[in-house]
């Protein structure tokens, strides 16, 4: 059966998993991403992981449906507590989630990620928490790339184990708020982004300043907003 289509952003996490891989996908939703995969490369093997019982069970139907039950296995439980350490798996990606739920799943799958080479994870909001994340659990950025796809702006990040981090002394806070490698590619979904950021972080900024709440949270915000504005 030829490979089906998937979206552009799952494609392009698909990317920058390497060929035959033995990963695990936290959140998989319907399974989309490891048949995608597995169809293209006859050596890749998936642990894909749903809380949900209703994707569970669409995960299993579209693996079903495919014919690779025999290299992807749908497990139903709570992010990394699918996978045992033993199994050791090499690549991790969580996708489709928030930046807080995201480093919440590392926070309490450690021990699961001791063989883990390289993550792949795509925040919905906040990557700044999972870049200080890695960066805390010697995970450093290789890559990012921002894409657009149905009017929603995303980020992926991709960041191998053991290896240099990207981030200057001097510019890591904005580093980490922007991406390193985003900061340096400075594309035009990135101006897009933070433009869109900037007129949010503007009108809270107001909102905050005439309820006369001068605190470290709106400092905190008038600092970001300076970054932006460098930035761009």
């Amino acid at each position: 059966m030829r490979p089906f289509n998937i979206s552009t952003r799952l494609k392009t996490i698909a990317s920058y998993i390497p060929k035959g891989s033995f990963f695990a996908d936290i959140g998989t939703d319907h399974a989309y991403l490891p048949c995608y995969v597995c169809l293209k490369d006859a050596n890749a093997r998936v642990i894909a992981g749903e809380v949900n019982k209703g994707p569970y069970e669409s995960a299993l139907q579209t693996v079903d449906k495919y014919g690779l039950n025999d290299v992807i296995d749908v497990r139903l439980g709570d992010g990394l507590d699918i996978i045992t350490a033993e199994e050791k798996i090499r690549q991790l990606v969580i996708a489709g989630m928030g930046g807080s739920l995201i480093t919440k799943i590392l926070d309490q799958g450690t021990f699961q990620l001791s063989s883990v080479e390289r993550m792949i994870v795509q925040p919905n909001i906040d990557s700044r928490q999972v870049r200080r994340w890695m960066f805390n659990h010697q995970y450093a950025i290789v890559d990012e790339i921002i894409i657009e796809e149905n009017n929603h702006i995303y980020e992926i990040i991709v960041a191998d184990h053991g290896k240099p981090h990207p981030y200057d002394e001097d510019m890591q806070e904005q580093q980490l708020l922007f991406g390193p490698f985003l900061m340096q590619k400075k594309s035009q979904l990135f101006y897009k982004k933070w433009s869109r950021e900037k007129q949010k972080l503007t009108k809270i900024i107001n909102q905050m300043a005439q309820a006369k709440q001068e605190n470290n949270q709106l400092r905190q915000f008038k600092q970001e907003l300076q970054w932006i504005k460098e930035v761009l």
